[in-house]
């Protein structure tokens, strides 16, 4: 699936039918070692002191539909442990070649 493909839907929570955004408000997290999405990461909800961020396991979308992607909540992870776990895995593929 590319992204062209999910670009413009919205993202609904099915455990709280609750509108997330849109995919073209979010970003994705992409292994490098195999080319597959790894999670969505979601802001929603407008705050004085900025958005609230939900992190989405691949696994945790539920269905792909024309206009919408239906992600289940209790598959969330942290957007914290997810940034801590990605800077980790840059460290360890640093590129052979530098300069």
């Amino acid at each position: 699936m590319r992204y062209s493909d999910l670009a413009g839907k919205e993202i609904i929570a099915v455990d709280e039918g609750i509108r997330l955004g849109v995919v073209d408000h979010t970003d994705l997290v992409i292994n490098t070692r195999t080319g597959e999405v790894d999670s969505i990461i979601i802001p929603y909800g407008r705050r004085l002191w900025g958005n609230k961020v939900v992190v989405i396991p691949w696994r945790g979308i539920t269905k792909i539909g024309r206009d919408f992607i239906i992600v289940d909540l209790s598959t969330a992870t942290d957007y914290g442990d997810t940034l801590r776990r990605i800077e980790a895995g840059q460290r360890r593929n640093k590129p052979l070649f530098s300069g």
